[in-house]
């Protein structure tokens, strides 16, 4: 439970100050004393934190006192902007315009969880924005916790850092600390994949929006560093698509072939279903590194060995990759101008969602 003294709960008291004095006792109360209200105040002082630190990137870009190998990121942060800007026609608006600096190397672990026997999610509610399929938690230890207890009810279950997160327009989310460290190449990566869902979101379509954001985000780079003329970040920029499409592709099929799995068993039989799917787990570990692995190209050694297969971590990488070819598709057809694919793909969304409102 978090303690009701100190900054936390002097932020809070000044959110509810303009709420009448019985309704801010029941959400202090609420924020105090429920799991949910517990888990809730925690993220608001994390963002109140955040938002504080906040910095102007274009002077901390060219202030003499910032850390070189910093000024220069904040330099590529705002070319990565302008070029999305400029030669992608995606929307900026305010993001990418702020820096805070974090005192920790993770800003969140994020939970995913998933059943045993289906390929089904698990949810979490959240006040106001409804269910998401993940939890972010600011206080590891938690996170940690949940995770064991998921574990011991059954579930599948991925835990892994994050190294950014978004308010959903709450807020004007800056750029933070940890999304920095990154390399160049995924740095400019973000960039892309951030402002296209500022350019365009389709409602309740967590995959496809995901999957295009990683497609231009990808393809996007690689048009970046061609620009700019930088030869040996330009052929970084092509292996992490390659990369991506190849395993975008492992992981469709995987996908399909559990799901048949679990298809051709009735619903009751839970247990005979897991035993289907690890064997389909299996094989997949097998072509994974048989097949899949010698051909990626920006995967440190053994990652094929390590990474975890179960129904969390399909459904969680999936969300990122579905039909990534599809979206490749379109860009050879448009010639290679990612610009022209970009307005395809969101025009062809916008169509079909209008014929299926007509039918």
């Amino acid at each position: 439970m978090i303690p009701q003294t100190g900054t936390r709960w002097q932020i809070l008291r000044r959110l509810l100050k303009p709420l009448g004095t019985a309704a801010a006792a029941l959400v202090v109360l609420f924020l105090g004393v429920t799991p949910m209200g517990c888990y809730l105040s925690r993220a608001a002082y994390e963002e109140a934190r955040i938002l504080a630190r906040r910095q102007p990137i274009a002077v901390l870009a060219v202030r003499e006192s910032t850390e070189p190998a910093l000024r220069a990121k904040l330099a590529l942060v705002q070319e990565a902007r302008q070029f999305a800007i400029d030669s992608l026609r995606l929307k900026a608006e305010e993001s990418f315009t702020t820096f805070s600096q974090l005192d920790r190397d993770t800003l969140v672990l994020v939970v995913s969880a998933a059943y045993r026997d289906r390929l089904e999610r698990k949810t979490w509610w959240f006040p106001v924005v409804g269910r998401f399929p993940y939890k972010g938690f600011f206080d590891f230890e938690e996170a940690r916790k949940t995770a064991e207890a998921l574990k011991a009810d059954g579930f599948d279950v991925t835990v892994g850092p994050s190294s950014a997160f978004s308010t959903l327009g709450w807020f004007n989310d800056p750029l933070v600390s940890t999304t920095v460290k990154a390399d160049s190449v995924t740095l400019v990566n973000t960039v892309l994949h951030e402002l296209l869902h500022t350019t365009f979101f389709a409602k309740g379509q967590v995959s496809f929006n995901e999957s295009f954001a990683t497609f231009v985000g990808g393809r996007g780079a690689v048009h970046f560093f061609r620009a700019k003329g930088d030869s040996a970040l330009l052929r970084r920029a092509q292996d992490d698509w390659q990369d991506d499409l190849l395993l975008g592709a492992f992981w469709e099929r995987t996908s399909r072939e559990i799901d048949s799995v679990f298809t051709a068993l009735p619903d009751s039989a839970t247990a005979q279903r897991i035993v289907a799917r690890d064997t389909v787990y299996a094989r997949a570990r097998r072509r994974l590194i048989d097949s899949v692995g010698p051909q990626l190209r920006g995967y440190p050694e053994g990652w094929v060995e390590r990474v975890p297969l179960n129904n969390a971590v399909l459904l969680s990488r999936r969300v990122y990759a579905e039909r990534l070819d599809r979206f490749d598709s379109v860009y050879t057809a448009a010639g290679g101008d990612i610009r022209e694919a970009i307005r395809r793909v969101i025009a062809t969304h916008k169509d079909s969602v209008a014929a299926a409102k007509n039918r």
